[in-house]
């Protein structure tokens, strides 16, 4: 690949990584209009600020973004208080019949509006059901506090009407279920915060297993906008307070909100539920899909390889002969020929005698090269005489040398 195409793929590759990054800038974030209170919203109607104000304070906070089917049996891990306000979504039954179990065992929940049918559960109602204009002026606990005005206000609800409800589906030929709330009966009711006409608007109802179970009628005063323009923080931030003999943490249900986990509660499935789910997700997915086309292009040889310059090593001899071409080129042929017979006495590690050194040599090449050495030497005239000198010590070392282990094999 020429290097102005990998310029070319360099530069396309930085622009879309721009691109992608301008695109999360760019994402949708929830509106602020969103009326959900969720401690995942900053908005007016969100809850945002309530979980962060706990967090300043020091106090465990956290968001609960698991259904309720297990509350009651996570042991350790189990809240102090479970914050349940106005979800959109219902609870189950099976999730009621936790929460059930959870305040029976001592735990404590504070439930805002209809609470997913945790108020109705508990007894209550929130009166009127829709919000409509009209509101009610809240009595002060004590002098000097700002309330906003309440949207709602909590009434008895009739159980018998619930028995109607549950006859006229029997006669519909619907199973009958078994009330999970049928077990939840309190042993003391107390009037945190009531409207001028008498009407509770925060009730407190005591279980004789401990529990606690507190009613908030307008899910208003849970959210951002209210806390910070008010003071309903003196009077709300005691109910999300755990109490000294049973200290912990406190859960906000999410789950019910709309912010359950989907795609696996693992990091890989919110990875990839973000990655399908956004646009900046979309855009890497993109980058990665051309990355790898561009690997693809790369990594595979198209036509025949190319023809390269093969480039060896000089041998041995090759060097011995440029040296002696360079010597002879100096006009000094007798030093240059010493000076190879003194290398060659050198690599053979002993003083060098010509006479007994043809003795020594065992193959006829090797004494017609020591017979060719001494005649160079005591010829005093001649044109290439230090090649040919070269060219003999080079012959007979190939005959003296040491045979090391790797030459004998």
């Amino acid at each position: 690949m020429s290097h102005r195409l990998e310029i070319a793929l360099a530069l396309l590759l930085a622009a879309a990584i721009a691109v992608a990054l301008w695109a999360a800038n760019r994402s949708p974030k929830p509106p602020d209009n969103d009326s959900r209170a969720s401690t995942f919203l900053s908005g007016p109607q969100g809850s945002k600020g309530l979980h962060a104000v706990l967090i300043r304070l020091g106090r465990p906070s956290e968001r609960r973004r698991t259904a309720l089917f297990t509350l009651a049996e996570e042991g350790r891990r189990r809240p102090a208080i479970l914050v349940v306000v106005d979800p959109p979504m219902y609870l189950q039954d099976a999730e009621l019949e936790e929460v059930v179990t959870f305040v029976n065992a001592g735990g404590a929940v504070v439930a805002a509006g209809a609470a997913g049918g945790i108020t109705r559960c508990a007894g209550w109602r929130i009166h009127p059901e829709r919000i409509r204009d009209d509101s009610v002026t809240v009595r002060p606990p004590h002098g000097g506090l700002r309330l906003p005005r309440a949207a709602r206000v909590l009434a008895p609800w009739k159980r018998d009407t619930a028995q109607g409800d549950r006859l006229q589906g029997l006669a519909k030929g619907d199973p009958e279920e078994d009330d999970p709330c049928k077990s939840l009966i309190p042993s003391g009711v107390d009037t945190v915060l009531a409207a001028v006409n008498g009407r509770p608007v925060i009730l407190r109802l005591h279980y004789r297993g401990g529990g606690t179970i507190t009613l908030a009628a307008d899910p208003g005063w849970f959210t951002n906008e209210v806390w910070r323009d008010s003071d309903v923080p003196i009077v709300v931030l005691p109910l999300l307070t755990p109490r000294p003999e049973r200290p912990g943490r406190v859960a906000w249900d999410e789950y019910h909100q709309g912010f359950g986990r989907s795609g696996g509660s693992s990091l890989a499935g919110h990875t990839w539920s973000w990655l399908r789910g956004s646009p900046a997700g979309w855009a890497i997915l993109q980058l990665i899909a051309v990355a790898l086309v561009w690997l693809a292009l790369t990594a595979v040889r198209f036509g025949p390889a190319r023809e390269v310059v093969e480039r060896r090593r000089r041998s041995p001899l090759e060097h011995l002969e440029a040296l002696a071409a360079g010597l002879e080129g100096a006009a000094d042929a007798d030093t240059a020929i010493r000076r190879l017979v003194m290398g060659l006495q050198r690599r053979l590690g002993r003083s060098l005698d010509l006479k007994s050194l043809e003795l020594a040599v065992r193959g006829p090449r090797g004494r017609a090269a020591v017979r060719r050495l001494r005649h160079l030497i005591t010829e005093r005239s001649g044109s290439g005489r230090v090649l040919a000198a070269a060219q003999a010590v080079e012959d007979v070392w190939e005959e003296l040398r040491p045979r090391t282990t790797r030459d004998a094999f």
